[in-house]
């Protein structure tokens, strides 16, 4: 149930370590490496090293940080995203947006203005691994 901390390893960002759930108020700045989910309502910024998501019956008055960004709720606040966001069919978004990439669903709302940003290039490293990936197959 709980995680030891002498376990040493880096946070998975693709785990969901933190949800707000349905019928719970959080107020205040939330930090997390790995990803949070909100069906609740969340006062307050969010930092966040993994992806945000904000389900049809969440509610988010926050400036948001974060990998990506999947919306289906309401947020009022400005996001940031170092890769995609998504407004989904049902989602509200109220302020304004610097990603990757973004995704606005029919029937999705988006009132502010977008900044698009470049993707980041590849490092020597990850050049050379993934060619010694492609070699390897």
């Amino acid at each position: 149930m709980f995680k030891s901390k002498g376990s040493g390893g880096k946070i998975n960002p693709d785990t969901t370590d933190t949800l707000i759930g349905e019928g719970t108020i959080f107020e205040g700045k939330i930090k997390s490496e790995a990803s949070i989910r909100i069906e609740g309502s969340m006062i307050g910024d969010i930092v966040c090293g993994g992806d945000v998501v904000i389900g049809e019956n969440g509610c988010a008055n926050s400036n948001v940080v974060s990998r990506n960004l999947v919306l289906a709720g309401q947020l009022n606040g400005d996001v940031e995203a170092r890769g995609k966001l998504t407004i989904g069919a049902t989602g509200v978004l109220n302020g304004n947006i610097t990603a990757q990439s973004l995704i606005i669903e029919a029937g999705g709302v988006f009132n502010g203005s977008s900044k698009m940003t470049a993707p980041k290039p590849e490092t020597p490293v990850a050049k050379e691994t993934a060619s010694a990936a492609k070699a390897t197959s």
